[in-house]
Parts: C-alpha cells; structure tokens; sequence
C-alpha cells in the first residue's frame, strides 16, 4: 500500500470517526426537554393505552416527561399529518396503528407521504380483532352473525373508530370475505364502539382487546371469533374466524412509533431500543398480554419492512374489492 493510498485511507477513518463521534454525542444527549407522542386517536383506546406505557417508561428512564397528546379526527390523518409537518428532532413522535396502513389506499390525496415522511422506530405490540355482539342478541358464533347479515342486508351495524380506522376496515374486509353487506357505524374511538354495541346502537364491533376484555370477562360483551390465523393467548377459547370457514379472513392489529422523516438517526435507534427494553419488561410483557397483544419491540429496519409489506397489502386490498369511505 503505497502513501498515497494510506493517506486517502487515514483520511476516510478520521471522516467516519467524526461521523461517529457526532452520532453517539446526539444519543448522549437526548432528550433535553420534554417529549411528546401523539395519538391520532381519542383516549381509551389502545393506541392511547400503549401509548400511556411507554410514556411513562421513558419518563422514568430519560428524566424527561414523554407527554401523550390526543389528536383525534379524520380516520387518524389529523393527527398523523401533525407529527409528519413536525422538526425532525425527536421531540414529536406518533404512535398509531394499523389504520396507518390503511390510509394510502383510502385517502388519494392525503397531505402527506406514509413512507417517505415518516422513520418508522419500533412495532410495540400486535394484536387481533375480536369480533364482539351483545350477549343477548341471538347469535352464537361467526355462522351466526353471517347468517343474520344475509338475511337482513344492510341492517347489522358494524362500529368502528372511525372512518379509515382499523376496525372500520377489519369490518369491511369481513364483509367482503362473507359476502355480506353491513352498514357501517363510525364513532370517535375504540371505547366509543363498545358502548355502541352494548346499548344496541350498534350490532358488533371489530374491537382490539385491550378496551374490551374487561366487558368480555363481565360477560357485557360476547366474543365470536379473533381475526389472526391463530388463537389470541388471552382468549384461547375464541376461535378464529379462519377455523370458522373464513379463510380468507385475516386482519393483524398493530401499534408503533414513528418520528418524523429525517430525525437523527442516532435518536431513532435510540427510543427503538428502549421500546424494546420496556416490551421485554416482564411487568410491561404482562400487561399486554393481559390485553390480549403480543409485544414486539423490533428495530427500525424490520418496523420499516413490515410498515411496506402492510401498506402494499391493503393498498391492494382496498383496490380490489372497491372498499370506499361513506
């Protein structure tokens, strides 16, 4: 190696080094006032409730408050357009779910790019949709509630957190499977939807476990079917609507944290590291699984692989079958 070459070479190591150096001393640093996460959803749901958990975990961790900040309305766009429009400095975070996946399908012009706006950081937990009725309507199983919907074409209600969410989708999908027609009810959240179905406002729900297990255990709420391929852990005696003879039913709730496009990347590994940290918490771990999630925890590379997977699968999806908002 000649000294040309070792000088070229010695100048590279002193660049990366610097780059390094600048990276780790943007981590050690971090945060330096308070952190806010924002929910596109109302309080209550489970966005919000994970949400609320890793707050307080990285409060207790940074000594900086991790404040949750509720921005509900459009099928979640209002308050993810928020967190896209946000400085990149890892002072504004989302936490969202699924319907992330569901809005480049639904809204063609939507103020913002899913992918090119957003660093995706960690995927907390994921989920299945229960589908719930009251326990006095006359329906006992997935077959059951198929059957009443065919024989009353657009009277069942289906509730959901709103346009765009993804219970609103997990209930057209279901429709589409079964080939029935439901109306669609949207409310303002997840807690919302229970309510409506246990007053009679609604006929079922597509709920996430996490706001409905406690009406479940009460027997307020009855459990039909779970929408993965296998049983929820926390509800092994509720089939899924697979083994119902759906098998082309199969909905995955999820939560996760994004910042916005262009947070140092140094901030991003950072807070995926202590999601992850905190969903291996065996209190944390408990807590979800309580709920009916499982937790997570990956690093921003796999988060970003499996927020493009989903969002090419119900893009097509939304397509395919013509699913449109009212």
């Amino acid at each position: 190696m000649n000294s040309l070459i070792l000088w070229r070479y010695g100048k590279a190591l002193i660049v990366l080094a610097g780059v390094a150096g600048a990276y780790n001393a943007c981590a050690q640093k971090y945060p330096e006032k308070n952190v806010r996460i924002v929910v596109p959803f109302t309080p209550g749901g489970g966005t919000d409730v994970f949400a609320r958990i890793l707050a307080q975990r990285m409060s207790e961790v940074y000594n900086q408050q991790f404040i949750v900040d509720n921005r509900p309305g459009a099928g979640s766009t209002i308050g993810t357009e928020f967190v896209a429009r946000a400085p990149a400095d890892g002072y504004t975070l989302l936490m969202t779910s699924a319907s992330f996946s569901f809005t480049p399908g639904l809204y063609p012009r939507l103020r913002y790019d899913s992918l090119k706006d957003f660093s995706p950081v960690s995927q907390v937990v994921r989920v299945p949709h229960v589908i719930t009725v009251l326990p006095t309507l006359p329906v006992k199983d997935v077959q059951g509630l198929v059957r009443l919907a065919r024989e009353q074409p657009g009277q069942v209600l289906y509730a959901s957190a709103g346009p765009g969410s993804a219970m609103h989708l997990a209930g057209a999908l279901f429709g589409v499977v079964t080939k029935t027609q439901m109306s669609h009810v949207p409310y303002k959240g997840g807690p919302q939807t229970a309510t409506a179905v246990m007053s009679g406002e609604a006929t079922v729900a597509f709920n996430t476990p996490e706001t409905i297990m406690g009406l479940l255990r009460a027997k307020r709420l009855r459990a039909l079917a779970v929408s993965t391929r296998e049983r929820a852990p926390a509800l092994p005696d509720v089939p899924t609507a697979i083994e119902a003879g759906f098998k082309d039913y199969e909905a995955i709730g999820w939560f996760g944290m994004l910042a916005p496009a262009n947070t140092p990347g140094a901030i991003v590994v950072q807070l995926s590291a202590e999601v992850a940290k905190a969903m291996a918490l065996p209190a944390i771990r408990e807590r979800a699984m309580q709920d009916g999630a499982t937790p997570v925890g990956n690093t921003p590379p796999q988060f970003d692989r499996f927020v493009r997977d989903e969002i090419a699968k119900w893009t097509r999806i939304i397509r395919d079958a013509g699913i449109k908002l009212e």
